[in-house]
């Protein structure tokens, strides 16, 4: 796991992002669960339930608001605002898995989403329209938005908290050491 703990400050505002299915919602909503910080969830803020999309200057506006916020956790992409997100966050987590891990995980949420909405998707979701579409994202992402995304994330190391997961083990053991994290300092004010 690449990431950076020593000497920085707790996490506030955390970005979480990468290409479809890599399980970045869960890690959201764990890492919400450990910290305490409020999670946001972009697909709340850019679909109505029923999966019809909001007016693009509501979400620019709903965005904006939420990023200017003193503590979050935002999980999802949501376009061109996606910089503005990674810009004002102090932790940036990319979950970057191999391909075919991403192209498994939407395969599985598809799989589940059959039985039961996904959790954080706005009520009435299409879930197999919802689906497919990531199907169709996910060699673009990876070929033109995966290398913006390390590149962004290595040119901010040196201002930010990063952690660039590239495996469900690392994803596992980012949680486990945030979960120590956050006990001890909770110990130490205590």
């Amino acid at each position: 796991m690449a990431g950076q703990r020593d000497c920085q400050p707790r996490m506030k505002r955390v970005a979480i992002f990468g290409n479809a299915g890599g399980g970045k919602s869960t890690l959201a909503r764990e890492l919400a669960a450990i910290t305490g910080l409020p999670l946001h969830v972009v697909d709340m803020l850019e679909f109505r339930p029923g999966g019809a999309a909001v007016p693009p200057e509501e979400y620019v506006r709903a965005h904006g608001a939420l990023i200017a916020g003193e503590e979050w956790i935002i999980d999802g992409y949501g376009g061109k605002t996606v910089w503005e997100r990674l810009d004002a966050a102090d932790t940036l987590i990319h979950v970057d898995l191999p391909l075919a891990a991403h192209a498994i995980g939407v395969t599985k949420r598809l799989v589940k989403g059959l039985f039961s909405p996904p959790k954080g998707w706005p009520e009435g979701s299409p879930v197999i329209a919802s689906s497919l579409s990531s199907y169709r994202v996910l060699w673009p992402c990876n070929r033109h938005l995966t290398p913006k995304y390390r590149s962004y994330v290595s040119g901010a190391a040196e201002k930010k908290r990063i952690f660039h997961l590239r495996s469900r083990r690392q994803i596992k053991e980012f949680l486990e050491a945030t979960n120590r994290e956050v006990s001890l300092a909770r110990s130490n004010a205590a």
